[in-house]
């Protein structure tokens, strides 16, 4: 059965509930498969996940070249996501810097057209905040896209509340994404309820805390020495184990309801739609096509009361940051 669908902000476009991240399938999170990529993609549109996140910086650009065959043959009933901002270097995939200018911005967004091989992206993200850039004109060459059919809505990342209505003055807004879990809640401190205000879409991101909530490794060192979360601090030496022992009371809950950890995280990050009082959209990202039934079940589990008090503790509970820099992204 699909999942239910919602509007991605107001006057938003409809997408299912839950919407699918597709980093990982370009090298991000292990070797690139373009067959399980496609199968992937098929089974996600089969259950009704619609929205499909992607960003120019995934795999160089080789992220939305590979969905991009899939997108065409099937453009009239996927939205598509991608984003501009983060400038990688070639070398060395921990070196970026973060583009906002006007110029920059027309050339990514033609860039990303034509990689994707599309006449206009669905939503069109700022990936990441140069604040030395005035956000004004950041917003107002994205709002120039929009006139010219490149770009039907834009959406910000990782930006305050302060930032967001700013923006959203400009132009309206159709979506914040931002990093949401059970492990990641800085968000609720000013983005959630300025989005709440303004019918801002919330479009969570690593709300399995790229797959430790699932259960995938418990710490960097069980993963390939090339794993961009050996970078990540809450994933190794001490900080992992000391997270990896918060896990309980969602291993705890996912047991009384004959589920995985998985899918109680995922529930409980789409049950903040109704604690906050806004739309939520989680993009889970998975390589594999036998994922998608796991993480799209949890859009029918609901969490007590009680079950949700268990989990509340934890976010304040984890050791390290999500990022060892944390200069560009909200806190």
């Amino acid at each position: 059965m699909a999942i239910p669908t919602t509007e991605l902000g107001a006057g938003g476009p409809v997408v299912g509930v839950q919407g699918l991240g597709c980093m990982p399938m370009s090298g991000c999170y292990g070797s690139t498969d373009a067959a399980e990529a496609m199968a992937t993609l098929q089974r996600a549109l089969e259950l009704g996940v619609t929205l499909l996140d992607t960003a120019d910086m995934y795999g160089f650009g080789g992220n939305e070249e590979l969905i991009g065959p899939f997108v065409r043959a099937h453009r009239d009933d996927v939205v598509l996501a991608t984003k501009f901002g983060v400038e990688r270097s070639e070398g060395d995939h921990l070196r970026y810097v973060v583009r906002n200018d006007p110029a920059y911005i027309r050339r990514a967004v033609n860039a990303s057209l034509r990689r994707l091989g599309v006449e206009h992206i669905d939503v069109y993200y700022m990936h990441r905040r140069n604040p030395r850039i005035p956000l004004a004109e950041s917003v107002g060459a994205m709002a120039e896209l929009v006139r010219a059919g490149k770009v039907r809505h834009l959406g910000l990342s990782e930006v305050s509340g302060d930032e967001l209505r700013e923006a959203h003055a400009v132009h309206p807004i159709a979506a914040l994404q931002s990093e949401w879990s059970v492990f990641s809640r800085d968000v609720e401190h000013g983005a959630v309820p300025a989005a709440a205000e303004l019918g801002v879409a919330l479009v969570p991101y690593s709300t399995l805390a790229r797959g430790f909530l699932a259960g995938t490794f418990g710490n960097a060192d069980d993963l390939p020495v090339n794993d961009p979360r050996h970078y990540q601090p809450r994933f190794t030496g001490d900080n992992a184990a000391h997270n990896e022992a918060l896990l309980l009371p969602m291993r705890k809950i996912a047991s009384a309801h004959g589920v995985t950890p998985a899918q109680v995280a995922l529930a409980w990050v789409h049950q903040q739609a109704h604690v906050h009082g806004l739309t939520v959209v989680p993009i889970p990202g998975t390589r594999k096509h036998s994922r998608l039934k796991e993480n799209t079940s949890a859009t029918a589990l609901t969490l007590s009361t009680e079950e949700l008090a268990d989990l509340d503790p934890i976010a304040d509970r984890v050791a390290g940051d999500r990022y060892a820099d944390m200069s560009s992204v909200s806190r």
